[in-house]
């Protein structure tokens, strides 16, 4: 017998579990996202979130509240008599009343491996931390944040210079399978929870614009790190001096190399910078204005050359 869902999410990342819900059959009979956002160049026209526009392609309902701590809210989602609700990136503090509105609780698809970085920014957190491993969780969500029992987990491996938007790119697909796996144990009742541990809990916070600038004193393994993971968005940068003025650049990817030098100083000709311990080679950066661009490319019309400085 298929479940009666709620399903609340909102960006790019949650659509693959939305659309994977509806084609394993069940019945999403609401779906609740953020209200659309103003975007176009000039900022001045409102747009759906990703979610909405599945879910209207979908022929699903969709709400868009500002909160959800509102009784008309709260009565509102309790009439549709929905079993589950499946948060995935959502992006909106559940109230104990919605936790305890659908029959079997709330799930959210969360994109670490918990109890390490609880929060707004796992994905980006996991690599600028070095971290060689993630995943993919679903817990049944509890008051605190991220802090409930699991019930599913996925691993993913992540590559030593694996972007934080390859990683997000292969989490989607994981994060929906493993909710539609945990739907179905739900539905036959075998899905288990197991309790977080108390040790090793990090949070995830989201990422500021003051730690996106690049510090070439840090060790090349660091820079790296910082620099994929904050690839595409919001994106590392530094900058470089044209005729007397310094230009922005955004770093979008690197490996490590070998080299030493004053840090942020170009080593060669194929953009290897030193850091404060060993070097860090740029492979893609985007000039202010620009599109993304191969160091080569951006080599040849920078005038940047081996002794020339990023700061």
């Amino acid at each position: 017998m298929a479940l009666r869902v709620v399903f609340m999410g909102t960006p790019d990342f949650s659509v693959p579990t939305l659309r994977a819900i509806a084609e394993a059959g069940h019945e999403i009979v609401a779906v609740y996202t953020q209200p659309p956002r103003a975007a176009g160049r000039r900022g001045l026209e409102l747009t759906p979130s990703p979610v909405q526009r599945e879910a209207e392609r979908l022929g699903i309902a969709v709400f868009t509240p500002l909160s959800l701590k509102g009784t008309d809210e709260q009565v509102a989602l309790r009439a549709l008599n929905a079993d589950v609700a499946v948060v995935v990136a959502y992006g909106l503090l559940l109230p104990r009343a919605i936790l305890d509105a659908p029959r079997l609780g709330c799930l959210n698809g969360h994109a670490s491996l918990l109890p390490r970085w609880r929060g707004a920014a796992p994905i980006q957190r996991a690599i600028m931390a070095g971290d060689t491993e993630t995943g993919v969780m679903v817990m049944r969500m509890e008051e605190g944040l991220d802090t409930g029992p699991v019930g599913l987990a996925h691993r993913i491996a992540i590559g030593a210079d694996m972007t934080a938007g390859e990683l997000h790119d292969a989490l989607m697909p994981a994060c929906a399978g493993l909710m539609v796996e945990a739907l179905a144990k739900m539905e036959a009742g075998t899905l288990a929870f197991s309790p977080q541990p108390e040790d090793g809990a990090l949070y995830a916070k989201k990422i500021g614009k003051a730690e996106t600038r690049i510090d070439w004193s840090r060790p090349a393994q660091e820079v790296h790190d910082h620099i994929r993971g904050l690839s595409p968005f919001p994106g590392s940068w530094c900058e470089f001096g044209t005729g007397g003025r310094p230009e922005r650049l955004k770093l979008l990817r690197s490996t490590l190399t070998a080299g030493a030098g004053e840090p942020g100083t170009v080593l060669d000709d194929a953009l290897a910078v030193a850091c404060g311990e060993g070097a860090v080679r740029l492979i893609e950066v985007q000039r202010a204005g620009a599109r993304p661009v191969s160091a080569g490319e951006f080599l040849r019309g920078a005038r940047l050359v081996p002794g020339g400085k990023l700061s």
